[in-house]
């Protein structure tokens, strides 16, 4: 039976990624994955999160499976932490969220509980968008059909081809947004298109399903969630997949939330039983680590104010990079990048073509996707320099 499955092509990011890691050549840079790196090319461990993990190493007694929703603290600190603690939706018991492995773990349980409330639902998906969404998605039989978001000659948000294309959205139509800090291209919406969307939703009656991957990230927790909790706060139905492997720095942990803002209490009860069933048929029972850790930092005021701090520093450092970045390349290359600092977030389109993105891989060991975009944070004051000379080379 095996022997009859053909090989499947690597992902392209992961692909990339390995044949740095397999160059031998000491300048190499690697601008694929989209992991927080620090000065010394090191995915760092928060103090806030150490802290939580030693306590609960010395605390722990059993490794009893969590609770079908996950870890309690989790839960209710996540919901806060996203949609706010003053949230009309939370006060009024309409919310209701389930732990998941990572964020895309939140996105495949909203797929089966969309595709559980109605299997012809049509998803629409940014042009372009994480390269995961549609597998993620379209795994349990959803439809897709994409919109019009980024435009390549400004480096901007194409927002008037984007609402032209979400005028088909009706009733069962779900539309995919990314909260914040946009993967891949850095461009954001702006809270008075938030406003648009939101009205649109309202109008034509579509569910808008917001990927909150990179809270924190972009212009800090809350002006990052500002467009989510409008949504939240005017709509009577918004689904949301929240990630800590960002902000918390947990990504080997597989720390998610699926959120569901329903239409009332009775209603969220009904979102939480499918959402559970919906796991126990993926994964059955959700992991413990990271959920625990997050629950702590985010139940402790004093692990709280160090986390935000930390976080905050870490949301500077990806603004300073872009400044810096901007300017060696313009230094470098004689053309505007001003682009690169108006973007939110770890990703830039650089705006190179194909071509000269396999150049830069061949031969400078810069590694980059095809598409030109980078990871910002896979740069650092000793590769700096080096990336900019390289891109004036191929340009």
């Amino acid at each position: 039976m095996l022997e009859t499955l053909q090989q499947l092509p690597i992902d392209p990011i992961l692909g990339l990624s390995a044949e740095c890691r397999a160059d031998p050549n000491p300048s190499k840079i690697d601008l694929t994955v989209g992991v927080y790196m620090d000065e010394q090319g090191l995915c760092p461990v928060f103090e806030a999160v150490q802290r939580a993990q030693q306590a609960l190493v010395a605390e722990e007694t059993s490794k009893a499976y969590m609770p079908p929703a996950g870890d309690e603290a989790f839960n209710l600190g996540m919901r806060r932490l996203v949609l706010g603690a003053d949230s009309a939706a939370l006060r009024d018991e309409r919310v209701t969220s389930l732990q998941t492995t990572g964020g895309c773990g939140a996105l495949r349980i909203g797929a089966e509980v969309i595709h559980a409330a109605a299997p012809r639902a049509r998803v629409f998906v940014s042009d372009p968008s994480w390269p995961v969404h549609i597998p993620l998605l379209g795994s349990v039989g959803l439809q897709f059909q994409t919109y019009r978001y980024y435009d390549p000659a400004s480096h901007g948000v194409d927002f008037d081809a984007m609402v032209a294309d979400l005028k088909s959205a009706g009733a069962g139509d779900v539309v995919l947004l990314h909260g914040c800090c946009h993967n891949p291209s850095g461009a954001d919406l702006s809270l008075q298109q938030w406003g648009a969307i939101a009205d649109m939703a309202e109008r034509q009656g579509f569910v808008p399903f917001v990927d909150m991957a990179y809270q924190g990230l972009g212009d800090g927790l809350e002006r990052d969630a500002a467009g989510l909790r409008l949504l939240a706060q005017r709509l009577p139905e918004v689904l949301i997949a929240a990630s800590c492997s960002k902000n918390m720095g947990l990504y080997r942990e597989r720390t998610g939330l699926a959120i569901f803002v329903c239409r009332d209490a009775a209603n969220a009860r009904i979102l939480l039983g499918h959402g559970l069933v919906a796991a126990r048929r993926v994964y059955s029972m959700p992991p413990s680590h990271g959920a625990l850790l997050a629950g702590r930092v985010l139940a402790d005021d004093a692990l709280t104010a160090l986390w935000r701090s930390e976080l905050a520093a870490m949301c500077e450092r990806i603004k300073g990079l872009r400044s810096s970045l901007r300017e060696k390349l313009e230094g470098a290359c004689g053309r505007d990048f001003g682009f690169i600092e108006c973007e939110k977030g770890m990703f830039s389109f650089l705006g190179l073509t194909a071509q000269q993105t396999l150049r830069l891989r061949r031969e400078h060991s810069v590694y980059l996707l095809d598409s030109s975009r980078i990871n910002v944070a896979g740069v650092n004051a000793g590769n700096i320099d080096y990336l900019a000379d390289a891109v004036a080379q191929v340009l």
